[in-house]
């Protein structure tokens, strides 16, 4: 019964009986908004805008009518999906091969993911039978388009994926280097968060009439999301992020930071107090980042520092805390990190380590509709406060402090010791108060090293 439902949902959309098949098997049950307004339109060739948040479901609103859409008799590219990061770019590449591996041989489409990072050579000879589907960064796309090894210009169908974050990253040209050598006639499908005012020349130049689908979330953010804010008032900033990330015991937790350099700063820190921790951001080689992320979902890391790299479209299993090293300058990211946790029905924290100059964006936060907790983390213990502390935004009540326990999830945070999965002590080690004192000590002393 739950399998037939799930088939005649999607079954209205007149998808190949395998894309059905693809999607029953992952679970899904009903099409999302943004995929019940814009398969349709894809599917009779209509240029779309998909302004939307992460977790809406828009990459199947696109990879399925694609998918069914190619021509299989004709072995040559039909249709480039573009993405700004390599992360990204491949788990695009690992959803379509869900849903085209379902096929059996001759009803397979060919897809291929090119990234940077990968040996130039191997894709050259991999080329020369050309994929009905590309995947791929657009520096590395737009390179092989111009040497002549991707042949792009039988391909009707490009999807930017993030095209906000695109301008961002100053991708946009490698964009437009690709789509000027592609089929007059071709569809153009955007997908972005916002559509930006010096986004408009670029759609204009190739889009004709789109059909702009807006799709608001239900709330801010999703309902089972504690947002607490803790200030740090006279303390030293790395140490007291570590001692944050050692009270929560997280399935995983992703700490954000704004800059490559402060989350080198904060994973080295989490290091030296022996934590499980790994890092991700824009500095690392391309091996390296892979790597991680094969760590992350292995569930051998408990704590992932990153930048907004990995806020925007990637898909992290499992997080069970957010910890905000300092806010973003653009509050859209605040949402994007927060929407890590709390997914699927499980619920999560967020945290923001407050200083004063935060002020202001608090401020636009709870006028967004983002309703924050109040605490103090002091002598190992957490107090939940009735009011804000003195200098953080928000109404004043009457004090009520209590003692609580940090942790949204009662599964069993995985570490990686040797393949066994153990639950992390949920005790303070003994001598642990000294340890942060003697730490924090030498932290001051270096600091005062370096103004000299």
């Amino acid at each position: 019964m739950g399998i037939d439902m799930k088939a005649d949902n999607f079954k209205r959309f007149n998808l190949k009986s395998y894309l059905i098949e693809a999607l029953s098997e992952q679970g899904f049950q009903l099409p999302t908004d943004i995929q019940e307004r814009l398969i349709p339109a894809i599917k009779n060739g209509k240029d779309v805008i998909g302004q939307s948040q992460t977790g809406t479901g828009k990459t199947l609103a696109f990879l399925l009518p694609i998918i069914d859409k190619i021509d299989l008799s004709k072995h040559e590219v039909q249709a480039v999906i573009t993405a700004p990061t390599r992360e990204l770019a491949s788990q695009l590449f690992n959803e379509l091969k869900k849903l085209v591996d379902v096929a059996n041989e001759e009803q397979r489409v060919h897809v291929k993911l090119l990234v940077g990072g990968t040996d130039r050579q191997r894709i050259v000879e991999g080329m020369k039978v050309q994929p009905q589907i590309v995947v791929g960064t657009t520096g590395r796309l737009a390179d092989l388009v111009q040497d002549q090894v991707l042949h792009v210009h039988t391909a009707k169908m490009l999807v930017v994926d993030e095209a906000d974050q695109m301008l961002d990253m100053g991708f946009i040209d490698d964009v437009d280097r690709i789509a000027s050598r592609m089929d007059e006639q071709l569809q153009m499908m955007v997908f972005s968060a916002t559509i930006p005012e010096k986004l408009q020349p670029f759609l204009k130049k190739y889009m004709n009439d789109p059909r702009h689908v807006q799709v608001q979330p239900n709330q801010v953010a999703a309902k089972k999301i504690e947002h607490r804010i803790v200030p740090l008032r006279h303390r030293a900033k790395l140490d007291f992020v570590a001692e944050l990330a050692k009270s929560i015991n997280p399935y995983l937790a992703i700490i954000f930071t704004n800059t490559k350099e402060q989350a080198d700063e904060v994973a080295n820190k989490l290091l030296h107090e022996g934590l499980n921790v790994e890092r991700l951001h824009g500095g690392l080689q391309p091996r390296a980042r892979k790597q991680v992320m094969r760590l992350v979902n292995e569930v051998k890391v408990q704590y992932l520092v990153a930048t907004d790299l990995a806020a925007r479209g990637i898909d992290i299993k499992g997080v069970s805390h957010i910890i905000n090293y300092n806010l973003p300058q653009d509050l859209d990211f605040y949402i994007h990190r927060v929407g890590r946790t709390a997914r699927a029905g499980a619920d999560g924290i967020a945290f923001t380590i407050f200083e004063p100059e935060d002020q202001q964006a608090i401020e636009k936060l709870i006028k967004r509709g983002i309703s924050f907790t109040y605490a103090d983390y002091k002598q190992g213990k957490w107090i939940m406060l009735d009011r804000p502390p003195l200098g953080v935004p928000g109404k004043r009540k009457g004090v009520n402090r209590q003692t609580v326990d940090s942790r949204p999830h009662k599964k069993v945070a995985k570490v990686n010791t040797g393949g066994k999965a153990v639950a992390k002590p949920k005790k303070v080690k003994p001598g642990y108060k000294k340890k942060a004192k003697r730490l924090q000590d030498e932290q001051a002393k270096r600091q005062r090293r370096q103004k000299k």
